[in-house]
């Protein structure tokens, strides 16, 4: 199927949808394809830009998905009107993991739609979002959404946008996505506000690349957002941060499906195909440009993907060991930032350690493996990457406690911290506070927004991957939201804390964390370790050290054989002499004795539940 030639960029407007999550992204996206012709009977379904399952499920963008529609202007009485444009709507990612993406998505559009619930106002990443917004020099049109819902108050979203990002509430369109009220309102700003794209055709090509994705036919397929020049098949191009060149197979463009087309010329949003093996090699944010015709410079802002969070992924069946391998890879292929590496665990048998972007994207991965691979895994307990200099001046970064040098042979352990911002009814902030203070958080600002506050705090990243986001939630009753962006490495007093069974170490149970949650931390995993750990003919100590000291100890009690029952009388020293002869047995059988460890018991303690 041939697509057309893209329109000349005056007829061209890109733009993104953002908004916080749940507040009706994806479904303002199913209106506008609706209301263009874009989705035939046969193919209307709801979130329909959200192509895995999980994004359906769960009702958020986790994959970013590009579309180009046509749009005619109504004729109006004074004969203006009529106009046909093309409208490259560019969907984002909804959640804080895939920050960077959203930035090299808006990065493609000269404006957006900034969507607000109207019930529920601005919350944490509505900010975030549209503050990215303005650092991309966007235009931003704002529409309050939900309209109809009973709690909906949209002249006070309206103002309170205002009030905090100090965008006109004069500006705001009122819609309703669900019942597809304000649909063309939307559509008119979108072509009078957001302006057309830049560019001079005729200069050398510059493309950026906002999304890419693996096909088993064509190798990698680039999306990109075409900045200066043109682009068509048989061109040859090179990506300027891998410094890889390649012949281009095919262009096109998205309905949402791929569409082949003729070329792609400044202004347009598109995709190319170049017979790329390996996703690596074509990152977000890199730049497209001519082999032989290059452009000046870089697109400014790119980043190699870069893994911030770490979990052990472990089949429960030993067997699965190279089926999980397999599935790993076939993941990789669609996802530059995730990476994995084989490790053994005394514990747990064969595995992965796998880098992640976030929470999310580790929760993500792992349904994703038990879902389309019938898997069942262990994921052990999420881990920051630490930064240790050595006493001989060595720098290394790791996220492994058994890779952890001893105490006399560090200087310094610097760990990730993040700028949290927490959106949330103002009756909830001592508790909220209260629990930052906890997590080791520091504030920076308190800004009272009508009956909401924003609370920014500076926040170790190690502190809010357990249960942070849970027990926000159930202090403020569901109320409060939080964003964070990472703010790099700071110096903390930082420990390894190794867990002993029987006199020796268990590397799989060490862990690193700040000296004032030690004791704490050691004595929660020694007390589930005694509960779990079958008892034995000797009693078995388990302790929890930093170094030589030993800050947390619980014993497994021993079974004991009641010698004193055929004593029903007698002399003392007669029972005193039984009893000594149990000791010395007891003694004798723990010098010789061995406490084999069960998986449960380092389940109950490595698992992400606990």
């Amino acid at each position: 199927m041939q697509g057309d030639e893209c329109q000349a960029p005056a007829a061209t407007r890109n733009f993104s949808i953002i908004a916080h999550v749940d507040h009706g992204k994806s479904t303002l996206a199913d209106r506008i394809l609706e209301r263009l012709g874009a989705m035939g009977e046969r193919d209307k379904r709801d979130q329909t830009l959200d192509t895995l399952e999980l994004e359906r499920e769960r009702g958020i963008t986790i994959k970013s998905t590009p579309i180009r529609l046509e749009y005619t202007r109504p004729l109006l009485e004074d004969g203006t009107g009529g106009e046909t444009y093309v409208l490259n709507l560019i969907d984002t990612p909804g959640h804080v993991d895939f920050n960077y993406e959203v930035s090299r998505s808006l990065a493609a559009c000269e404006g957006v739609l900034l969507l607000v619930d109207a019930s529920q106002g601005v919350e944490a990443q509505t900010i975030v979002n549209a503050y990215l917004a303005i650092d991309n020099n966007l235009e931003i049109v704002p529409v309050i959404n939900k309209i109809d819902l009973p709690a909906a108050d949209p002249e006070g979203a309206a103002k309170e946008l205002e009030e905090v990002i100090g965008i006109p509430a004069g500006d705001a369109v009122f819609a309703s996505a669900k019942a597809g009220i304000g649909i063309d309102e939307i559509l008119e700003a979108v072509v009078a506000r957001i302006p057309p794209p830049p560019g001079d055709p005729e200069a050398p090509l510059k493309a950026l690349i906002f999304d890419s994705f693996f096909d088993a036919y064509q190798g990698v397929i680039l999306f990109v957002r075409v900045l200066e020049g043109r682009i068509s098949a048989k061109d040859q191009i090179t990506l300027m941060n891998a410094g890889k060149s390649f012949d281009v197979d095919k262009v096109g463009t998205f309905t949402p499906g791929l569409v082949v087309g003729e070329e792609l010329q400044a202004g347009a949003v598109g995709w190319v195909a170049a017979g790329i093996k390996d996703i690596q090699d074509a990152q977000v944010g890199d730049t497209l440009t001519g082999r032989d015709r290059r452009t000046p410079e870089a697109f400014p802002g790119f980043k190699p993907a870069q893994p911030v969070v770490f979990s052990g992924l472990y089949p429960t069946d030993t067997e699965d060991y190279r089926k999980l391998r397999d599935a790993l890879e076939k993941l990789k292929l669609n996802d530059a930032a995730f990476s994995f590496d084989p490790e053994t665990s005394e514990a747990l048998g064969f595995g992965f350690r796998c880098g992640f972007l976030g929470l999310l994207h580790a929760e993500i991965i792992q349904e994703r493996l038990e879902r389309e691979y019938d898997l069942d895994l262990i994921a052990t307990a999420p881990a920051v990457v630490y930064r240790v200099t050595l006493t001989n001046g060595d720098v290394f970064e790791t996220q492994n406690p058994a890779e952890f040098p001893t105490r006399d042979r560090i200087t310094t352990v610097e760990e990730p911290y993040i700028k949290l911002s927490v959106m949330l009814p103002e009756d909830y902030v001592g508790a909220v506070m209260g629990l930052l203070q906890e997590r080791r958080g520091s504030m920076v600002t308190m800004n009272y927004l009508g009956k909401r506050v924003e609370l920014v705090y500076e926040v170790p990243f190690a502190e809010i991957l357990y249960d942070f986001h849970d027990r926000l939630k159930s202090i403020s009753r569901g109320y409060a939201s939080m964003d964070y962006e990472q703010l790099g490495y700071r110096e903390g007093d930082l420990r390894k804390v190794d867990i002993l069974v029987n006199n020796e170490v268990i590397d799989a149970l060490a862990v690193i964390v700040h000296e004032s949650r030690a004791y704490a931390l050691g004595r929660k995993i020694v007390d589930k370790m005694a509960e779990v750990i079958p008892r034995q003919m000797f009693p078995v100590p388990v302790q929890a050290t930093i170094g030589a000291k030993i800050i947390a100890r619980a014993t497994v009690k021993a079974y004991r054989k009641d010698v004193l029952a055929k004593c029903y009388g007698g002399d003392i020293s007669r029972k005193k002499k039984l009893l000594n002869k149990q000791k010395k047995g007891r003694a004798r059988m723990k010098q010789i004795g061995t406490v084999e460890v069960p998986q449960e018991a380092f389940l109950a303690v490595l698992s992400t539940d606990e």
